[in-house]
């Protein structure tokens, strides 16, 4: 088989019209408004209504809230232009509970998305997951855990008429005469030391062993990119090599109109020195269904130095989780520790509490009183739905690989 027929039809995307929809999920447990096809043609008139509701300037402001870096701003703002419903992509490894980084974080972003008029494609990374040998490589357990992550999604409040859930065994499988030419070209456009520099998308480091499948996961994540008919790539900071990749690969092909990154801001585990939140170690992650005592312990035990904003994790859940939901944070106080006070910027609080007039003791309650506010509809629908609690208890069961 010839792989320059994946560059081609690749190129031939590119030029082609843009689509204001795309063709519905048949995927399990995929959005109820991709069930069928006057549903599809629903959402997609939803989200052209949400397009005329909001200016160029306001819909391209939401998508940059999003990201702490836009690879690039002005091929953006172009998108939003000549594009009614651009295509964006998200995906994710099903590889153990869900924390609040992946669970509050995602929903917001993707509310986000909505909002500014973007169709969401959320690729449930089954066997990518197998690939890195998450859940041991067991794919019926991965596929279990992608089931629970999607119930999560729905009791947080993730706006689902904009939302496909595809799971990438059963799409590679569907269109395969697409997706593996385009994983070949994309392996032949590139060295063995330009793809192990992608490695750290799949949580390993440069110089980690790695086995054979691994070396061939950031082709197929690449490959996703156009596989899916991406206009932008909404992933996290560590997602960032491989949508390099992608943009590079553009150039190879002589395709014009580049994915767009748009990567999110990775949030920190509750320890010093925790650049990420980690589901092997519990302590330094709040999971979606903790209770509430477990919320308050934990942020009660995280770091959070007085008067120092760099690296302080209370201080970044604020800012990315707290203020983006709620549009405020309130502190309750004794009236001789300053009273009650509710700040609606987060320069404001970052001022009072370099000066030392925000101690800790008042940011951890705070802080937790928030996030179980956030949590609390998820720990209801998981105690109320009896399918949500068995799939609960059986992630439980399994054990986190890293």
């Amino acid at each position: 088989m010839d792989t320059s027929l994946a560059a081609a039809a690749v190129t031939a995307e590119a030029s082609a019209p843009a689509a204001a929809s795309t063709e519905p999920s048949a995927a399990p447990d995929a959005s109820p408004a991709a069930s069928s096809s006057s549903a599809a043609a629903a959402v997609a008139e939803d989200l052209a209504g949400g397009v005329a509701a909001l200016s160029l300037d306001e819909r391209f402001d939401l998508l940059m809230s999003i990201g702490e870096e836009c690879i690039q701003p002005d091929e953006l703002k172009r998108l939003l232009q000549n594009k009614p419903v651009p295509i964006c992509y998200d995906g994710f490894e099903p590889s153990g509970r869900m924390h609040i980084a992946q669970g509050v974080v995602k929903t917001i972003n993707v509310n986000k998305m909505i909002r500014a008029g973007c169709k969401v494609k959320i690729w449930i990374a089954d066997w990518f997951a197998q690939l890195n040998n998450k859940m041991g490589g067991d794919l019926k357990k991965i596929q279990t855990v992608g089931r629970y992550m999607i119930e999560i999604w729905k009791a947080a409040g993730m706006n689902l008429d904009g939302v496909e859930f595809l799971w990438s065994s059963e799409e590679i499988n569907r269109r395969a005469n697409e997706y593996w030419p385009l994983v070949m070209d994309i392996g032949r456009k590139n060295n063995i030391k330009r793809i192990t520099r992608c490695c750290t998308i799949m949580g390993r480091s440069d110089n980690e062993e790695l086995t054979a499948a691994q070396i061939f996961y950031p082709c197929m994540q690449c490959a996703d990119i156009f596989f899916l008919k991406a206009d932008i790539c909404q992933l996290g900071m560590d997602q960032r090599k491989v949508n390099m990749l992608a943009r590079e690969y553009c150039d190879d092909i002589k395709r014009k109109n580049k994915p767009i990154i748009l990567s999110h801001h990775m949030l920190p585990g509750f320890k010093e020195g925790q650049e990420k939140m980690s589901k092997s170690d519990p302590t330094s992650a709040i999971f979606m269904e903790d209770d509430e005592a477990q919320v308050n312990l934990k942020i009660k035990q995280a770091f959070c130095p007085p008067k120092i904003v760099d690296k302080n994790p209370c201080l970044e859940y604020i800012q990315y989780i707290v203020f983006p939901w709620f549009d405020k944070f309130e502190v309750v106080r004794k009236e001789n520790n300053g009273g009650n006070k509710t700040f609606l910027t987060m320069d404001e609080l970052v001022a009072d509490y370099e000066a030392g007039d925000l101690h800790p003791a008042d940011v951890k309650p705070a802080l937790a009183k928030a996030i179980n506010e956030i949590l609390k509809p998820v720990r209801d629908h998981f105690n109320s739905s009896s399918e949500a609690k068995i799939l609960l208890n059986t992630v439980k069961k399994y054990r986190v690989s890293n």
